[in-house]
């Protein structure tokens, strides 16, 4: 994909010395051109892949400096972009097998086999977490991440029990885990500039009052599904309540893959209100009503073996009509995006087979890994929306000229846009380019380029003269 996206994603990155800065440069066009393979595999030689090792491990070096400079070409991006902007939070989990898993830690706590006595086998998870921001346009075109978080949880025994001695709603945000959902929103809100553009959406988990109160105070916005049925108006009814009693406003129609793969689609029915909401009972105190927007959408006549589809969204944005209320929808069905872009990170850059032996290495390997995700994912969606950008802007000469080659004869006289440089590319990864597929996909695009990318290998090798000029 040539040097020069590195260039931009590394741009406003300063790891403190020259060498490192190099170094990291050198290491993400290497795991951009080869994803899914080893650190040496996609480093070549022992000198590079030694010198991966020692970047990781150096004490100078974190998550959060590796990805400082893809921050500052998110904000361009975002900056360079019309309309609201969709700010996607998520949570997902890396598993690995050590010997020695107490040098990266925990996520989680993990049920086995049932035991001759009855009880299951139980044993912690060896893993890091990573929370996640991805800034997206309204039409799906991955920016960026804005910001992101690894941990690990250490401690599982005696938490149930804790939860049954300790009411959750009392603790202070600032003590919990869920910090993160408002960390991020603080963070992206700051770098993106415009917090009146920014639209935070996230799943139930984020369905948290400090957040509603954080957002209020910055001057944005959030869209969340919600998994409370929180106390309304002067505290004598519910959500649930109020909206048993709305009108329907209307259908909306979404198409979606079911857990097979197959394209579905589903009628729902739309009711919408905009009502004051109370913070929980342990915290009226602390944090104001707040007037939100409600909706709800509900697939009534689903389909034998599928559980209907039902979301309860909440929002700070206006919604006074049923248009808004679809509009609303829409931007909440986008968070697929987010989703897509931690598969790419597990299955196209393979994280959870990296060997590293602890947790920093491993949050700094795979920050790297994130710039080449959100890379192939804004690959992937551009050729189905973009026809103005011009292929110099995403391909270097040489990977042009090979594309050109690769493409049969009679798709010789297409006319050579993002489209048919993306599609010979997917090509390559296994794409059939019949007129009855689906346009192609982050996973044949990902392998697409790891064989472009030795193509264009095998190429200078043999034209050690050639010209890799990027346009």
């Amino acid at each position: 994909m040539g040097q020069h996206w590195v260039n931009e994603e590394m741009t406003g990155c300063d790891l403190g010395d020259a060498r490192l800065n190099q170094r990291l440069a050198v290491m993400l066009e290497a795991l951009g051109d080869r994803p899914d393979k080893s650190l040496p595999t996609a480093f070549q030689d022992w000198a590079n892949t030694k010198a991966a090792y020692r970047f990781f491990a150096n004490e100078n070096v974190s998550e959060d400096k590796i990805l400082e400079g893809h921050f500052a070409a998110s904000a361009l991006r975002i900056q360079a972009t019309d309309g609201p902007i969709l700010i996607l939070q998520d949570t997902t989990e890396f598993s690995f097998k050590r010997s020695s898993p107490e040098k990266i830690g925990f996520i989680n706590e993990s049920t086995g086999r049932k035991m001759k006595e009855g009880r299951h086998l139980k044993h912690t998870v060896c893993g890091l977490l990573m929370h996640a921001s991805l800034a997206i346009t309204t039409e799906g075109l991955p920016l960026g991440l804005t910001a992101a978080k690894f941990w690990t949880r250490n401690k599982f025994k005696g938490t149930e029990a804790l939860k049954r001695k300790v009411n959750p709603t009392r603790v202070p945000i600032e003590q919990k885990e869920s910090m993160r959902w408002l960390d991020n929103l603080q963070r992206s809100t700051e770098l993106a500039g415009s917090p009146e553009r920014c639209v935070h959406i996230g799943d139930r988990e984020s369905d948290i009052f400090e957040l509603f109160c954080l957002a209020q105070d910055l001057g944005t916005h959030f869209l969340i599904r919600s998994c409370v049925d929180r106390l309304a108006g002067e505290g004598d009814t519910t959500i649930s309540q109020v909206m048993a009693k709305t009108q329907v406003s209307g259908t909306h129609d979404i198409h979606f893959r079911d857990k097979r793969g197959n394209q579905q689609e589903a009628t729902l029915s739309v009711k919408y209100a905009t009502m004051t909401v109370c913070p929980p009972i342990g915290k009226q105190k602390k944090y104001p009503k707040q007037k939100l927007g409600i909706i709800f959408a509900e697939e009534k006549n689903p389909p034998e073996g599928r559980s209907p589809i039902i979301w309860k969204l909440v929002t700070n944005l206006p919604v006074a009509t049923h248009a808004d209320a679809v509009q609303k929808l829409v931007w909440y069905s986008r968070r697929w995006n987010i989703e897509t872009f931690f598969k790419t990170l597990k299955t196209g850059c393979r994280i959870e087979d990296i060997r590293l032996a602890t947790a920093d290495r491993l949050a700094n390997c795979i920050a790297l890994c994130c710039v080449v995700s959100w890379r192939i994912s804004w690959l992937t969606i551009l050729q189905r929306q973009s026809s103005t950008t011009s292929p110099a802007a995403v391909f270097t000469d040489i990977e042009r000229t090979l594309l050109d080659r690769s493409m049969p004869s009679n798709r010789q006289g297409t006319r050579r846009d993002i489209a048919f440089y993306m599609t010979a590319v997917a090509r390559l990864g296994g794409y059939l380019d019949r007129s009855s597929d689906p346009l192609p996909g982050t996973t044949v695009l990902w392998r697409g380029f790891i064989r472009l990318a030795d193509l264009v290998a095998g190429f200078q090798a043999a034209n050690p003269d050639a010209s890799s000029t990027c346009g």
